[in-house]
């Protein structure tokens, strides 16, 4: 069973910057996407960002120019650049690999912004 383990969340003041990582506990074959998704209390979860193996990157609006998407594919890792934090930011980051027709989710972080 695949598992992917997110660090780098915690707290920061607005406009501050955390990088996500997201790696998988084996190597995988096959991975067609790579994603960040977020949930704030009492919401539903959506999507922030996300990268095909064709190397489409979609971003939410709320996040385009701020937040950057990336990979590393021999290590079986994405990561998550923030920059210019907003309160309405926080929430925890899940990351998600599309391996054929399964989604494999990790644990979860928690970002905070807050002063």
């Amino acid at each position: 069973q695949v598992q992917l383990v997110e660090s780098g969340g915690g707290l920061v003041q607005p406009g501050g910057s955390l990088r996500l990582s997201c790696a998988a506990s084996e190597s995988i074959f096959g991975i067609h996407t790579m994603g960040w998704h977020r949930q704030a209390p009492g919401k539903q979860r959506e999507l922030v960002a996300a990268l095909t193996s064709g190397g489409r990157i979609n971003y939410a609006d709320s996040v385009k120019g701020r937040f950057t998407i990336s990979r590393d594919n021999g290590k079986n890792s994405v990561y998550l650049q923030m920059n210019s934090l907003k309160p309405e930011d926080t929430a925890v980051y899940f990351c998600a690999f599309g391996i054929g027709a399964r989604d494999y989710w990790g644990q979860g972080t928690q970002v905070t912004v807050s002063s």
